[in-house]
């Protein structure tokens, strides 16, 4: 393969709703985790969810001053995805097992890294929100979809859904949408042929038109709404189980970037899968945003117990104006790195997370780490 052709390429990346499984398991680990802060900044949490047809578990470690009706913000936060019908097969009055239970107090005490890890952040120069172009427009696809079920402008669709988008790329820069693909679950209405078309008429028209920049598609677009046809009989948890964590690209750069492998939801800031990553985001998107070059990606290592990382890389493939060492200097003179000083420069210890357990974490505005 000659260097052009590698310049060359599609790359695909994919979101999902907040009624998909996965995702449902995220925002109820996310709101106990902010329901703790709301009332006690410095409480520890690491919570994590399972749902099922019918049935949520909850476990996980929590240190706090308080206790919380752990059950009660879970049925909250189903109502509020829209899991209201038990015909579903899931939603707000499922069985809850809660098994969560005190953290080990070793952990209590220390100020440093709640666990090693290695965390990524990253930035590049494609769009405004200084992410790859295909996780942007798969997340306002599904963004999207959630809007229109939730204002009934395309009536009758459930929670669970997701969106596909790959692009094409020429000498590195996307050109065109090479294909888009929405999912969504919704009742029988829509079971026979003719309705089904109508409803895909519907989600292109209100949902696809209206994200996708129109100068990047073509004729060669292939735009796709539930591929295998109409999708009434089973979804969300009766179709499918979900659990916390597993959506950690979904949340990220949409397989872009590397990724350490650590989830983010249900954990507080001492945990550096979190917190670092925020961090390692802020600092590729100053250093992008700086134009001191057009990709960035960071990767920090910590220890358990350790408040000052083990590493810090930097990689601007290529694309750096000054010198990689000019760059590393920048960082070692802009930004303390350790866990403490991170968590007060991002100020993470407030209850901000359930409004990021969908859409992605970056890119978004109102959090410090996209300052």
């Amino acid at each position: 393969m000659n260097s052009n052709s590698m310049n060359n390429f599609l790359f695909t990346s994919e979101s999902v709703t907040e009624g998909h499984p996965d995702k449902i398991c995220d925002q109820i680990s996310d709101a106990i985790l902010d329901a703790y802060l709301e009332q006690d900044s410095y409480s520890r949490c690491a919570i994590e969810c399972l749902v099922t047809k019918d049935q949520l578990v909850i476990a996980g470690e929590v240190s706090s001053t308080i206790e919380l009706n752990h059950e009660q913000i879970a049925r909250d936060v189903i109502v509020d995805i829209g899991y209201i019908d038990p015909a579903l097969g899931f939603h707000c009055g499922c069985n809850i097992s809660d098994y969560i239970h005190n953290q080990a107090s070793k952990l209590e005490q220390n100020e440093g890294a709640g666990d090693q890890g290695i965390i990524f952040g990253y930035a590049c120069a494609q769009t405004p929100e200084l992410l790859p172009l295909p996780i942007v427009l798969a997340h306002k696809l599904t963004r999207r979809l959630s809007e229109v079920r939730k204002k009934y402008i395309i009536e009758a669709l459930h929670p669970d859904g997701k969106a596909q988008v790959t692009v094409m790329y020429e000498d590195n820069k996307p050109v065109a949408i090479d294909s888009v693909i929405v999912s969504t679950h919704h009742d029988a209405r829509y079971k026979n042929e003719k309705q089904f078309k109508l409803l895909q008429a519907e989600i292109t028209k209100h949902i696809i038109r209206k994200i996708i920049p129109t100068d990047l598609i073509n004729d060669q677009t292939n735009i796709t709404v539930n591929p295998i046809g109409p999708w009434f009989e089973c979804g969300g948890p009766a179709a499918d189980t979900g659990l916390t964590g597993r959506k950690i690209i979904v949340d990220t750069y949409g397989g872009w970037a590397r990724h350490g492998g650590g989830a983010f939801s249900g954990k507080d800031a001492t945990k550096v899968d979190r917190s670092g990553a925020y961090m390692a985001r802020c600092i590729a998107k100053n250093i992008v945003r700086m134009n001191l070059a057009d990709d960035c990606e960071i990767q920090i290592g910590f220890v358990i117990g350790e408040e000052k990382p083990v590493s810090v890389n930097v990689n601007t493939f290529g694309t750096e104006r000054i010198s990689k060492e000019m760059i590393m200097k920048y960082i070692q003179s802009n930004f303390d790195i350790s866990v403490k000083k991170i968590i007060e420069y991002l100020q993470l210890r407030k209850p901000i997370y359930r409004h990021l357990s969908n859409y992605g974490h970056f890119g978004r505005k109102g959090y410090s780490w996209e300052r």
